[in-house]
């Protein structure tokens, strides 16, 4: 396992915070929804762009709230 400086990512984690979360509202789910339609429009299909990964943690936090808070379609 890597070593990690809990310092230091401490003090990076403190700004990103504030943009990066799990959404528990409608509020902060809509603000996670608006910053991932800003990265696919700056990284779009470039998986190696600096901030690819970074765009695909906020989809999964987008699809856990989703499947945690939006109901199912009933299919008849």
């Amino acid at each position: 396992m890597q070593n990690v400086d809990l310092n230091k990512t401490a003090d990076a984690w403190a700004p990103l915070s504030r943009t990066l979360f799990v959404p528990h509202t409608e509020s902060e789910y809509r603000q996670l929804v608006e910053l991932l339609d800003s990265l696919i429009d700056q990284v779009g299909e470039d998986e190696s762009h600096p901030l690819a990964s970074f765009m695909e943690v906020v989809g999964i936090l987008i699809e856990k709230y989703e499947d945690e808070q939006v109901p199912e379609l009933a299919v008849e």
